[in-house]
């Protein structure tokens, strides 16, 4: 995955989770509520000068979202996370998965790398990952992520939900590039379940198994195309 792509992953994943209108939450899933993204490579080699590591490496916070886990706890904007309950974060990846396993309610250590402090240890409490998230999560795991159609006043922030979303990005390599989807096809039948919203499409990726194929039916121009989407066999993170 080339590092424009990945940025965008990371960000679409929780700004669509928060700008669409579903409120449902999926129970089990960890969640932090904040927005991150992978080092550069000369972000990698200041860190490794600065602070002796060897490889520069963890999860950039670009943003803690307000009225979440992460807004209660002395995580900020700026963090580099190291480690998760001691355990090395070696990328964006690797924290999500680590958030999305930790149980819900739970309270967490985090270690965290600031610029005039250096290491900093962080307690954070996980909270529930909304399902619209969690619907997020599951996409990218097969290798896309969902583009929603927006109202006229986009700039307002609405966003149209009575219309199933399009697929937005593509992963090279993925299940899903595999497959044959592309930017622009129109989710209109996932595993069989028929989807005519938003909030729909969140709640059929909930349900899919990880470990199991990825059936859907896109509409690609005024022609309605089925296409099979290999299972990613691994959990899907935050």
């Amino acid at each position: 995955m080339n590092p424009p792509a990945r940025r965008l992953l990371l960000v679409v994943l929780v700004a669509l989770g928060l700008a669409l209108t579903c409120t449902a939450e999926a129970a089990g899933w960890g969640w932090l509520g904040v927005r991150i993204r992978d080092l550069s490579e000369q972000e990698m080699e200041e860190i490794s000068s600065r602070h002796g590591i060897r490889e520069g490496y963890g999860a950039m916070i670009v943003e803690v979202i307000d009225d979440t886990p992460a807004a209660r706890s002395d995580l900020k904007r700026g963090d580099l996370v190291v480690a998760f309950r001691g355990r090395p974060v070696v990328d964006t990846r690797t924290l999500q998965r680590f958030v999305s396993s930790a149980p819900v309610g739970e309270e967490v250590s985090l270690t965290v790398l600031r610029p005039d402090q250096g290491r900093q240890p962080i307690t954070i409490r996980i909270g529930t990952m909304p399902l619209s998230v969690v619907g997020e999560r599951v996409a990218a795991e097969f290798g896309f992520t969902l583009r929603s159609p927006a109202r006229p006043s986009e700039e307002a922030g609405a966003l149209l939900s009575g219309e199933p979303p399009a697929v937005g990005v593509v992963f090279r390599g993925s299940p899903a590039e595999r497959s044959g989807l592309r930017p622009g096809d129109v989710i209109v039948e996932i595993n069989g379940r028929r989807v005519i919203s938003s909030q729909a499409v969140s709640r059929a990726l909930v349900e899919v198994p990880l470990d199991q194929p990825l059936r859907l039916v896109v509409r690609r121009g005024s022609d309605p195309l089925s296409l099979t989407l290999s299972g990613p066999s691994v959990p899907a993170g935050p």
